[in-house]
């Protein structure tokens, strides 16, 4: 055991030189109220053992309040002490044992070697550990593993422990929006459960959309939970959440590393808990089953596409005439169940109707929502209209189709085939003049004409294909069926969206009775009355 080492464990023996400069580390591992106390006493403990040793100066002591040891990302106060001691504010750091510094391995000898190229010294109390000694990492690495280890172990008690209590029915999480959570259980708080049931009223019967279901519930003062304002995403989790109709379903997510702590959503990495008429319900099943069925057929329509992506041939280009706003496409039900795409000014969807928010601030739009059928009948209208020699364009297009067909059939694999043929022709006459003129022997003559029979039979195989795939494309049927899509496209007697999203410019809708429409590559406007 070293002279230093002795200096930290009996103060008597301390020499009088010049103090060293101390900082102390606590930590406890639970934000529990119990713990707390045990927080203020550690700093108690620590301050007093400072002051044992005449030689010490405290510089400060550093502690992290519920947070767990196995990682050092998330602890504020152990990063801060860090950094000071790199900066030379300290020159060794108490603390109580290995366990509250780092139940990581890696953590623990990395930052002790870190300290220790700044000459800072780290004292664990309980496991009479110096790391300035030449055997600390030894001893360090050592008890660093069982501290590890125990976490993992503790980990795995405490997993299955809780999951035992999931299959009884007991609750783990916090309370939400219609439910205090006490004891382990679910108990309705029908302050809460008011607003829910509205939310789910609005969504199934009058309809209405998250997004203004969001905004009503702002404008009416009707404040969520945990968050500052209301919002789609909010409403959406409320109508998804299985609570609400009685059920319960645990272990949505789950921590894989007990080391970093992190939670990670359940995408059928473990078994989920679930339990079907667990507690009082808010909603009855029935509205909550309409209204998922709601929301899957309103996914289902979007499926594929990505968030504010132009997933239609008019997105963006439609305009709004009062605020500017582009029109947003959004699907309506009719009376007997079908649905319809129609477009709204995006101002309006969000904030309704003009008006004076509680911030005094004017939001809100006038503008009018339009069907996209009579939306696509105003752009057939409009082009049908413009004067332009529609039979140039069309001739010019056929033009371009020819020859890339043309082209297409000289570049056909049979012609290189044929001449492949040729020159089998040639070889075989060549195989008889050998033979006839005895170079080769008979048995050579059979092996090698069998082998060009082979090749030349699996060569006729592929040129009878392609001729037959060939003779079953009919190019003047092929070029007839494109002049007639052209003349309906060009002529405006077919509706196509994807056609109009390359040649509309945008589309502003100032009222009922007034739409302008703006083609690209054309030097004027269309202004369509009365829809």
């Amino acid at each position: 055991m070293t002279t230093d080492f002795l200096e930290y464990l009996h103060p008597e023996k301390e020499s009088a030189n010049a103090k060293k400069r101390v900082a102390v580390y606590c930590r406890v591992s639970t934000d529990k109220e119990d713990q707390a106390n045990s927080f203020e006493s550690q700093k108690r403990y620590f301050g007093l053992y400072v002051q044992r040793h005449p030689n010490w100066e405290l510089v400060q002591i550093f502690a992290d309040e519920g947070i767990s040891g196995t990682n050092t990302k998330k602890r504020r106060a152990f990063h801060q002490m860090i950094e000071r001691a790199k900066q030379g504010d300290f020159d060794l750091i108490v603390t109580k044992e290995i366990s509250r510094f780092a139940r990581n391995t890696l953590d623990s000898i990395y930052y002790t070697r870190e300290l220790k190229k700044y000459g800072v010294g780290v004292f664990f109390m309980n496991d009479n550990i110096n790391t300035l000694d030449t055997d600390s990492e030894l001893r360090l690495t050592i008890l660093s593993s069982i501290a590890q280890e125990e976490s993992r172990k503790t980990s795995e008690r405490v997993k299955w422990g809780q999951r035992r209590q999931m299959e009884q029915g007991v609750v783990f999480g916090r309370s939400l929006l219609g439910y205090d959570v006490h004891g382990g259980k679910l108990y309705v708080n029908e302050e809460g459960a008011k607003i829910v049931r509205l939310i789910f009223h609005k969504f199934v019967e009058e309809g209405k959309g998250t997004h203004v279901i969001a905004r009503e519930l702002q404008e009416a003062g009707i404040h969520p939970m945990r968050v500052k304002k209301w919002q789609s995403s909010v409403i959406l989790r409320i109508l998804r959440n299985e609570k609400y109709c009685g059920d319960l379903i645990q272990k949505k997510t789950f921590t894989p590393d007990y080391l970093s702590h992190e939670k990670k959503y359940n995408r059928g990495q473990e078994s989920l808990i679930v339990l079907r008429d667990h507690h009082e319900p808010i909603v009855p099943r029935d509205l909550f089953d309409r209204a998922n069925r709601l929301l899957d057929i309103r996914s289902s329509s979007q499926k594929g596409q990505t968030k504010h992506s132009c997933r239609y041939g008019l997105s963006g280009k439609i305009k709004c005439g009062y605020c500017g706003s582009s029109y947003v496409a959004r699907y309506k039900t009719r009376k007997d169940g079908s649905q319809y795409k129609a477009w709204r000014c995006l101002e309006a969807c969000r904030h309704g109707n003009p008006h004076t928010d509680p911030e005094g601030n004017c939001i809100g739009c006038p503008g009018l929502g339009i069907r996209n059928d009579d939306i696509m009948h105003i752009l057939c209208l409009t082009w049908q209209n413009l004067c332009f020699d529609r039979q140039k364009i069309t001739d010019h297009l056929i033009r371009i189709v020819q020859h890339v067909l043309e082209t297409d059939a000289a570049e056909s694999p049979i012609a290189p085939w044929k001449q492949q043929i040729h020159l089998f022709e040639q070889k075989r006459i060549r195989l008889i003049d050998l033979y006839l003129s005895g170079r080769i022997d008979q048995d050579e003559f059979l092996s090698v004409r069998t082998k060009y029979e082979q090749e030349f039979s699996s060569l006729c195989s592929n040129i009878k294909a392609a001729s037959k795939k060939e003779s079953g494309t009919n190019q003047y049927e092929l070029i007839r069926q494109i002049q007639d899509t052209l003349a309906e496209t060009i002529n405006g007697t077919q509706s196509q969206e994807d056609f109009y999203r390359y040649i509309l410019e945008k589309i502003v809708v100032n009222d009922k009775h007034h739409v302008n429409v703006q083609f690209r590559f054309l030097p004027f406007s269309w202004s369509y009355c009365s829809i």
